[in-house]
């Protein structure tokens, strides 16, 4: 049995290091070096290609936890980060060229990995099991193939992405709990109020604040005009957002009845309120800029921010529509996604995709189904993201919203955060023990 893995970026060359470290012949597709998409430049595998960091390496940080367990899971990625590491204050940033080619020869050193340079338009053409790891620039004939097998209506070509704040920091006798209209449950959304005064200060350092700099082929408006920036709202007239998502209409304080000039709504990331996004708060602004600006909002003013939002080029499919946990299609049991294709964010999250996909498809080429990564595991977090129902699905990073919180209350972030790691690394190396990692 040969499975085709399409796209050597870290998705795709995690899955492959993996089947092809446990006996598994892997045809390893890429269009590199022959062509290159609009955000590539380098003709090795594993393009980094933003920022030459792996963010940080602390396991107060849900993304430090995720780069443990795929330490304890022989990752390729990690393995090659660490060898290539270079001073980065707490996170892991690695010197790009020599990241890069430690994944290439990685993966050309192994006997069972075939590697194919061509473009692969049409994966049903190959017998067996696919792994569609293509990443956020897939080529337009794959994609029309995606979008073909998938349905239009759930394939996207950019994600925006509102912050998240934590709950225990929000000052609640500035909020109210209400829905619009009364409609839904009371407790659905969380409700900060803003007086014209209020409003019109917070309207002009948000439409002078500074914004990231796109790349090139991020900068098609056409893309964002379904999902506009809060701050390109905000700049088509002083009442554009009141008219959008700051729109006060049918909220009305349920104790006073006061109605008001404007209002930011946010709603639940998880079922006990441990954190909240705000809702159309979608942003090309820099992260120093969102906590500043956002903070202007009643009741935000010492918020700490959980994940700061985010628009960007990025295609990707509707996963909880499409996929089951373990990243294979609901109608077609023979292809699986991984990388941010398949609705996860950033470079270690692929790469962690990339591996759990490789693990459940070696299950099955074991004749067993996939066996579910522990329930208390970051991993596990991703792979419920890309699985649950979503009235508005979004790629997104690791976050500690992601994974089940302890049953004891511990009220120190970083105390409580320690714990949960301590506890997730813990079941994961039982499971790995379990499978000779």
């Amino acid at each position: 049995m040969v499975v085709h893995i399409i796209g050597a970026g870290l998705a795709g060359s995690e899955a492959a290091y993996f089947l092809a470290n446990r006996g598994i012949k892997v045809k390893l597709y890429d269009i590199k070096p022959e062509k290159f998409t609009e955000g590539h430049k380098s003709p090795n595998f594993g393009e980094l290609l933003c920022s030459n960091s792996l963010r940080g390496d602390s396991l107060t940080n849900a993304v430090g936890l995720l780069k443990a367990e795929m330490r304890l899971l022989n990752s390729l990625v990690m393995r090659c980060a660490e060898k290539t590491k270079i001073p980065a204050g707490g996170a892991l940033a690695v010197d790009r060229h020599k990241f890069e080619q430690c994944i290439t020869e990685s993966l050309n050193s192994k006997k069972n990995i075939e590697v194919i340079c061509k473009e692969v338009e049409n994966p049903d053409e190959l017998e067996g099991i696919k792994i569609i790891a293509a990443g956020p620039l897939a080529t337009k004939p794959l994609t029309e193939w995606i979008m073909k097998k998938t349905g239009s209506q759930n394939l996207f070509f950019f994600d925006a992405i509102a912050p998240i704040v934590d709950g225990e920091t929000i000052d609640y006798t500035k909020a109210f709990f209400a829905s619009r209209y009364g409609k839904g449950e009371g407790g659905d959304y969380l409700n900060c109020p803003m007086k014209k005064e209020e409003y019109l200060k917070f309207w002009k350092e948000l439409i002078n604040a500074e914004t990231v700099k796109l790349r090139d082929f991020e900068k098609d408006k056409k893309l964002f005009e379904g999902c506009l920036p809060v701050e390109e709202i905000a700049k088509r007239g002083e009442d554009a957002l009141r008219f959008g998502p700051l729109k006060p209409v049918g909220l009305k304080h349920p104790e006073t009845n006061e109605e008001f000039y404007a209002v930011v709504q946010l709603r639940r990331e998880d079922s006990n309120g441990r954190f909240y996004n705000i809702v159309g708060f979608q942003t090309h602004l820099t992260y120093p800029e969102q906590k500043r600006v956002f903070s202007l909002i009643p009741g935000l003013e010492n918020a700490r921010f959980e994940r700061f939002g985010r628009m960007h080029r990025n295609t990707y499919i509707n996963s909880p529509e499409i996929l089951d946990r373990f990243f294979r299609m609901k109608k077609d049991k023979t292809i699986f996604f991984a990388g941010q294709i398949s609705g996860v964010e950033g470079y270690v999250e692929s790469a962690a995709s990339g591996l759990m996909v490789g693990f459940f498809v070696w299950n099955i080429l074991q004749g067993k189904e996939p066996i579910p990564f522990p329930e208390e595991t970051a991993l596990n977090g991703l792979s419920q993201h890309i699985s649950t129902f979503s009235h508005n699905f979004q790629p997104t990073n690791i976050t500690y919203s992601l994974i089940p919180d302890l049953k004891v209350k511990i009220r120190n972030k970083k105390e409580r955060r320690l714990k949960i790691a301590e506890r997730s690394l813990e079941s994961l190396k039982v499971f790995a023990m379990n499978f000779d990692f």
